[in-house]
């Protein structure tokens, strides 16, 4: 299954669309007012689905995910040389980056659950996600979520 990531243009607070292969509209990602990133994602329906919430005052970038509002685990950065490398304490998840740390793969039990790639030129942030199994991809879109923000952090 692959998902278009897609930030929109003017918003005060982080908001993306993520369209399905036919241009439909599947999540709906609004930021809300809070210390640290808290981004909430909603199916296109307006039913709220999930939670991605920046830890604060921590050495390295932590995020908290929450899928209908019960606690998944935390998405936790890694001192890496040269890579990006972050760990999820869900599933055997965990992510490994390139050197840029814009294009990773989601692995779960040592298999690819997804991988994303950040598409250039864009004058906000774009990504296609392309996941192995359609039931992974709002945890998916919840560790894109997590590293775009961490990301957006540094800047």
């Amino acid at each position: 299954m692959k998902l278009y990531f897609k930030q929109r243009l003017f918003s005060w607070f982080d908001s993306y669309d993520i369209y399905d292969e036919s241009g439909n509209v599947v999540f709906i990602v609004k930021g809300q007012l809070s210390w640290g990133h808290k981004l909430v994602i909603y199916d296109a329906a307006g039913h709220e689905l999930g939670m991605v919430l920046q830890k604060v005052l921590t050495i390295l970038p932590k995020f908290e995910l929450y899928e209908d509002g019960n606690y998944l685990g935390c998405l936790k950065k890694e001192l890496s040389f040269l890579t990006q490398h972050y760990k999820i304490d869900f599933n055997g998840w965990y992510v490994e980056g390139n050197f840029t740390g814009w294009n990773y793969t989601i692995f779960g039990g040592g298999f690819p659950i997804a991988s994303i790639s950040k598409e250039l030129f864009h004058m906000t942030d774009h990504y296609l996600i392309e996941v192995t199994h359609r039931e992974d991809a709002l945890r998916a879109l919840m560790v894109v979520l997590a590293i775009d923000a961490e990301k957006c952090s540094q800047n």
